[in-house]
């Protein structure tokens, strides 16, 4: 490779399923994507919110299609899997972003409704998702898959004990996956992002959890809360990308350093 060849980044032509498309961090991957070329399926609950994607998309020239899914049952996964292949051909990328939450709760009062929704929309539907994947990409010979973690299975963060487990069974699977998949030209990475102003409505504006989120970012070393559009999702993309072929098993903290807190 000569020294001064361009870093590919551009994802033309590329095939990318995105798992809870319709706001917030999924959002601003999706539409990060659509400017870097990629075609998309985008999965959501919410047929409203998948709809107002579609007609930005479609606004925008970005070849796509939206689909309804419950990223806790295998059978889902195989089917938007099923979908992306008949519309598109091949899949190249995967972002496994949908991940339902729970309030925060402290451990000793945690049910185990709470502990199933988080272990089955998390890791359990993270493995639905690359197990869904992989034949496709296995006969490629190339795949991206991109996970998501949280900082808080690091720093035990109080009052997020299920969430937290969860995010951290993730995380041991990607690494098991790229070990496993490797081999296939598949990587499997994962990004522990931290952008939450979208889940803090205008309304909660002085209560506790809002007094909490300022005092966080008080001490934090970029002082911000991270952009879903901005700072997040162009290192997915570089994860979905050509540029970083030699990356697998990773755990990526972009959260502006403020693990550094810890």
């Amino acid at each position: 490779m000569e020294v001064n060849q361009e870093i590919q980044t551009n994802l033309t032509g590329h095939t990318i399923i995105v798992t809870g498309g319709t706001r917030g961090i999924g959002l601003g991957i999706v539409r990060v994507l659509a400017r870097a070329g990629a075609q998309l399926m985008v999965t959501g609950r919410k047929p409203a919110r998948l709809e107002q994607v579609a007609e930005e998309l479609t606004q925008a020239g970005v070849p796509h299609r939206i689909m309804q899914a419950d990223v806790a049952r295998s059978e889902s996964s195989q089917a938007v899997v099923e979908a992306t292949l008949e519309a598109f051909g091949k899949i190249d990328g995967l972002v496994a972003n949908a991940q339902s939450f729970r309030p925060v709760t402290k451990l000793e009062d945690v049910t185990e409704a709470d502990f199933d929704l988080v272990l089955e929309t998390g890791p359990k539907g993270t493995l639905w998702l690359m197990q869904a994947v992989l034949p496709q990409m296995r006969n490629q010979g190339r795949g991206r898959i991109v996970t998501f973690g949280s900082s808080m299975g690091n720093t035990g963060v109080a009052g997020y004990g299920p969430y937290s487990a969860a995010k951290e069974a993730v995380r041991s699977l990607t690494r098991t996956a790229a070990r496993e998949w490797g081999r296939y030209g598949i990587t499997v990475n994962c990004v522990c992002p931290a952008s939450v102003a979208h889940r803090m409505p205008v309304a909660e504006e002085g209560s506790d959890r809002a007094k909490a989120f300022a005092e966080m970012y008080a001490d934090h070393p970029l002082g911000r809360d991270g952009n879903p559009e901005e700072d997040i999702a162009p290192a997915v993309t570089f994860l979905l990308s050509d540029a970083s072929q030699y990356l697998t098993g990773q755990t990526f903290m972009v959260d502006g350093g403020g693990t550094m807190r810890a």
